[in-house]
């Protein structure tokens, strides 16, 4: 697993996680616990980990709607 995607905005997540279930590609969010837990304050990012396998055409996926993978 590899590391897609790191973002305090949740509807970034949500919006990353859609277009790659679209697209056939599974993904899991991590850190969702600790990011909820700190509360609205948005410190801890979230993190979005597709295969290693899926990786060039998530990465594709995110540029082609203008999601920064930083």
């Amino acid at each position: 697993m590899k590391e897609l995607l790191r973002s305090n905005d949740p509807t970034v997540i949500a919006f990353a996680t859609a277009l790659l279930n679209g697209e056939g590609i599974d993904c899991f969010e991590l850190d969702v616990n600790t990011s909820i837990l700190e509360g609205s304050i948005r410190i801890l990012p979230r993190r979005l980990i597709v295969r290693e396998a899926d990786l060039t055409a998530a990465q594709r996926a995110m540029r082609d709607n203008d999601i920064d993978l930083g």
